[in-house]
């Protein structure tokens, strides 16, 4: 009997430990990361990866193939870019840089579509870049994107606390292989089929309502703007949806964050559950058919989700979430930067 109180008070003693003192996996893992990385650059390094928190280069998001800001991956050592790396994996689902590094992949395969020669670092898995706002310390507000052809990922902190995860972009070229080892792979498979099933679920007459374009737009319509502007909320409302229609956008609308850790994407949910499911609508513009031009949009009170499938012989997809409110973490990191400073 001895022992097994002794036991069991050495496992309490133990677990009060690790409770108090030992640091969570995901506790600051964020801040961690992105303080490791940054104490791995030499000075040249850290000159092209960090800028400050109010630099306007902030907002300089892009996600074609254009002239960046920031430190590439091509220019880091082996242990640097695990850092770097290290730095995705804290800020995203394994689903998330899963598909992060899937859409550098298609980099090497979209040389052999386009018959460039594997030389040609137009199309180069390791032409992204890693960029740092701020100084990432404990009390203080800073953000890193990580981007490059295809992929725009911005993170806004507060100390070790991810507070936003927009503009989020992810985007598909070829969205569908069409030849080689890796033919018929799509990595943005449930966006493209959710979308398409939810449109075709409908009744003609609920399709009337949602169609809001017979020809789909060229892009996403939010483009790389600085804040993302639609003027007037169209398609069909979620009230107007059967149960089953209902559940169906809930299951596309999680699709999209999910790539971001459960923990905000949980809060992204439950911030659109409370802003009122009733008011979000359903867009569609173009063909409901598989291979043909096709556009949709999930718009709510403070969020708007893009889908665009058009260039390329809609075989080259565009995908965007946009928060109306915390883009960048404006709001969230004015004010702390305010109260920090008064």
């Amino acid at each position: 009997m001895k022992k097994l109180t002794y036991t069991s008070l050495i496992i309490l003693i133990s677990i009060f430990i690790f409770q108090n003192f030992v640091p969570r996996a995901n506790e600051d893992s964020v801040l961690r990361s992105a303080q490791a990385f940054l104490n791995s650059l030499n000075e040249n390094q850290l000159d092209k990866a960090t800028f400050s928190l109010a630099d306007e280069e902030r907002y300089n998001w892009n996600f074609t193939p254009v002239p960046r800001q920031g430190l590439p991956i091509k220019e880091m050592t082996d242990a640097q870019q695990e850092a770097a790396f290290s730095l995705m994996r804290a800020s995203l689902s394994a689903e998330g840089y899963e598909k992060a590094q899937q859409v550098r992949e298609l980099e090497e395969i979209l040389r052999g579509v386009e018959g460039r020669s594997p030389d040609d670092t137009y199309r180069d898995p390791d032409n992204y870049y890693f960029t740092v706002f701020g100084k990432p310390a404990h009390d203080e507000a800073w953000g890193w994107r990580f981007e490059g052809h295809h992929i725009s990922l911005n993170f806004s902190s507060v100390s070790d606390e991810i507070v936003s995860v927009t503009p989020t972009f992810f985007g598909s070229n070829p969205a569908k292989v069409p030849s080689g080892p890796r033919k018929g792979w799509r990595i943005l498979e449930p966006e493209e089929d959710l979308g398409r099933a939810l449109v075709k679920s409908l009744s003609q007459e609920q399709q009337k309502t949602a169609l809001i374009a017979e020809e789909a737009y060229p892009d996403i319509v939010t483009s790389n703007d600085k804040v993302a502007n639609i003027s007037k909320m169209e398609g069909l409302a979620y009230s107007q949806m059967t149960q089953e229609q209902q559940e169906q956008l809930i299951q596309l609308i999680e699709v999209y964050y999910s790539v971001h850790k459960p923990e905000i994407a949980k809060e992204a949910m439950l911030r659109i559950k409370k802003a009122g499911l009733e008011n979000i609508r359903f867009a569609w513009a173009g063909s409901y058919e598989v291979g043909d031009k096709h556009y949709y949009r999930i718009h709510g009170p403070g969020f708007v989700i893009e889908y665009d499938n058009t260039q390329n012989d809609a075989n080259h997809i565009h995908t965007v979430i946009r928060d109306m409110e915390k883009d960048f973490g404006e709001d969230i990191l004015s004010k702390h930067y305010e109260e920090a400073h008064n």
